[in-house]
């Protein structure tokens, strides 16, 4: 009977210290949903800027209105209807556009 209740006790213990090494286990960190964002180069002609609503319309069929990280704002100000710019645009994971992160005017064609 000694026997059994040590053989018992052994058991519980045993499987006491497993559940406990389970549970105290760290779980794996989720992967980062922050990946390193797409991005690609549009060229198009400005049909208005707005440095207060931080958004830039851009000519097509239809217009498309764009919104503008704050890091491109400052150019956004010295944009001007009509105008021909370079835009980079960053992608969300469906590959649509999520903001504009730079603007680079073209230069005008010499005569």
């Amino acid at each position: 009977m000694k026997k059994l209740t040590l053989l018992l006790c052994a058991l519980f213990v045993v499987a006491g210290v497993a559940s406990a090494s389970q549970a105290t286990t760290p779980a794996k960190p989720a992967k980062s949903t922050a990946a390193a964002a797409k991005t690609h180069v549009v060229e198009a002609v400005v049909v208005s800027a707005d440095a207060t609503a931080k958004t830039l319309t851009i000519k097509g069929d239809p217009n498309k209105t764009m919104a503008v990280d704050a890091a491109a704002v400052a150019s956004l100000k010295n944009v001007k209807a009509g105008e021909k710019v370079k835009l980079t645009c960053r992608d969300n994971a469906a590959g649509d556009h999520e903001a504009i992160t730079h603007i680079t005017a073209e230069k005008a064609a010499k005569k």
